[in-house]
């Protein structure tokens, strides 16, 4: 019987069955694999011994002795991953209000050395004046902010200012410096009170500058068209015994306060929400926009004060 293959064959199933039945179907010591090896711990072709191929070389994308796979991170990354701090803003490319103050400081800069240049050489106040209003009006209405025509508006309006300055401390010598110092008190209080919560821009009061500052443009529009065409200006005329001019600029320098206020506003809320990190050059802009904006009606408002002294 022995030597009968077909009952060799049945007593070998029968043995291997009964390995089979220790422990359970897929138990130790079974006939399938455990840790990807067969039975008795031996290693199948084409099977994986603790993340290894068969004969015991590694394969792409498994595992050999607690090795991670390719492109996934061990238990040590992931630990550090979880404990390290937060990315910061600069990091992640994000707006900061350095990046404002600096962009900022650099168009000041730039604003200072084209008035330089103006104050030097007085023609260069009708370049400024055209090349401001242009990149003005781009820089204003461009969906994409550009850092060139941001720089090259506060040159041109520096332009615009040294020429202008000039011709005013030469008629009353001393205006600029108290022009200057002004304007920075001014941005200084405003910063103040809205740091402190004291001063909010509102809707109510958003729709009242938007009106406030159509109406000054028209005037400003016609005061131009007549002072061209007719000689005259508006702002020299007497209302209850005051220039109009001065009651006009009053209300201009509310009006640029409360533009300071939006401004600021603009800027917390874009470093709030997470702005990218260009958009710093267009608050830049609009912070540049307003203090010169600023600048000027006080230094009209001194002149005509200081023309009111003199007679």
């Amino acid at each position: 019987m022995a030597g009968n293959p077909l009952v060799q064959s049945i007593v070998n199933n029968e043995k291997r069955d009964s390995r089979f039945g220790q422990f359970g179907a897929g138990g130790a010591y079974a006939g399938q694999a455990q840790y990807g090896q067969q039975a008795y711990g031996q290693p199948g072709y084409g099977q994986a011994q603790y993340g290894q191929q068969a004969y015991g070389q590694p394969g792409y994308g498994q595992t050999q002795y607690g090795q991670t796979p390719y492109g996934q991170p061990s238990t040590e990354q992931l630990n550090q991953m979880y404990n390290s701090p937060s990315a910061s803003p600069m990091q992640t490319g994000q707006l900061t209000i350095n990046d404002v103050i600096v962009k900022t400081a650099l168009n000041l800069g730039l604003v200072v050395l084209g008035a330089l240049a103006g104050w030097f050489i007085p023609a260069l106040m009708f370049l400024g004046f055209i090349g401001a209003l242009v990149l003005g009006l781009t820089n204003s209405f461009k969906r994409k902010v550009s850092p060139v025509l941001v720089m090259g508006y506060s040159l041109f309006e520096g332009f615009l200012l040294g020429g202008f300055s000039m011709m005013m401390e030469s008629l009353y010598p001393g205006i600029v410096s108290q022009a200057v110092l002004g304007t920075l008190i001014v941005f200084a209080t405003v910063l103040v009170l809205f740091r402190s919560g004291k001063v909010r821009a509102t809707p109510k009061a958003t729709k009242i500058f938007m009106v406030a500052m159509i109406s000054y443009l028209i005037f400003c529009l016609a005061n131009l068209g007549l002072a061209l065409f007719t000689g005259t200006n508006m702002r020299t005329m007497e209302v209850a015994g005051f220039p109009l001019g001065l009651i006009i600029g009053l209300l201009a320098i509310v009006m640029a306060s409360y533009s300071l206020v939006l401004d600021f506003t603009n800027v917390s809320e874009a470093v709030r929400y997470g702005a990218p990190e260009r958009e710093s050059w267009r608050l830049a802009f609009g912070l540049i926009v307003t203090l010169v904006w600023l600048y000027i009606e006080i230094l009209r408002i001194l002149s005509i004060i200081r023309a009111m002294s003199d007679d």
